[in-house]
């Protein structure tokens, strides 16, 4: 590990640099990007999230691009802990670091613009978080048009995120399209970019969160199996022991797991 990811709180998991930090730090930075109107790119990754870094070496540069990278799922908590002594006693989790960063934005007065989903969810979403925080500026909303996009459309929809006032811009695509999209705005957007997972679901009362015991003992995956087997089983039942071979690996000196290079190569066709 270099100099500059320490300094930055960078830890490798499994060749994947995530950031060893919590809900105030993370926010503080979204919002001080916010406020400085600066590109800053965010994500919070569980399992699955650091697996798609695992299984695609090319998207794993793009994740080591990111400013800041979270530990979503208890067990990436449990990875920097193990492998780094990081000292944490909370994940980040993306639909709470959602909340924790809107609230901040309504108290500043920095628009946010929400991109991804269907209109149900956004029309759901909206009123629920302006019902949480009344002085929340909702500068802009776009559903995800589910397809892949043509030449120059990125340029397209930054001018629009850009023409609407944002400060902030929350991405909801599902991981890791989200994480594409955002890697491509990052560069024409002077402003956060949070790739928020299923948080538009969450907070829009489309999906419930396990209860807090759960959670704590790492079993949300239990839990979301349940509720979506046939679109989860791969993710959990695959993915899950696949993760747990490769960290017992990573700490016992088996396997390197030496993290590609941050990269800026552009990626022509993304989901939109």
């Amino acid at each position: 590990m270099t100099v500059t990811e320490t300094a930055r709180g960078k830890r490798n998991v499994l060749g994947v640099l995530v950031d060893a930090t919590d809900y105030a730090t993370a926010t503080a930075q979204i919002i001080e990007a916010a406020r400085e109107q600066r590109p800053f790119a965010v994500t919070a990754l569980a399992v699955h999230g650091v697996m798609t870094g695992v299984e695609d070496r090319e998207h794993n540069a793009r994740l080591n691009s990111f400013d800041l990278v979270t530990p979503d799922g208890q067990p990436v908590r449990w990875a920097l802990n193990l492998l780094h002594s990081a000292g944490l006693t909370d994940r980040v989790y993306g639909p709470t670091l959602t909340l924790k960063v809107v609230e901040q934005a309504a108290a500043e007065g920095l628009p946010i613009y929400l991109y991804g989903s269907t209109q149900p969810t956004l029309d759901r979403l909206v009123p629920a978080l302006q019902g949480m925080f009344p002085a929340l500026k909702i500068a802009g909303v776009e559903a995800s048009k589910f397809r892949k996009s043509h030449p120059g459309e990125e340029v397209e929809i930054a001018e629009r995120i850009k023409a609407s006032g944002a400060r902030i811009t929350l991405v909801g695509l599902g991981c890791p399209r989200q994480e594409v999209f955002t890697y491509v705005m990052r560069p024409l957007l002077d402003m956060p970019l949070l790739a928020v997972g299923a948080a538009f679901d969450y907070h829009a009362g489309l999906l419930k969160n396990p209860p807090a015991w759960m959670q704590k003992y790492a079993l949300e995956w239990l839990w979301r199996l349940g509720l979506e087997p046939k679109r989860l089983w791969k993710r959990y039942i695959i993915l899950n022991p696949q993760y747990l071979a490769r960290l017992a690996a990573q700490k016992l000196g088996l396997w390197k797991a030496t993290p590609p290079a941050p990269t800026t190569k552009p990626v022509r066709e993304f989901a939109v």
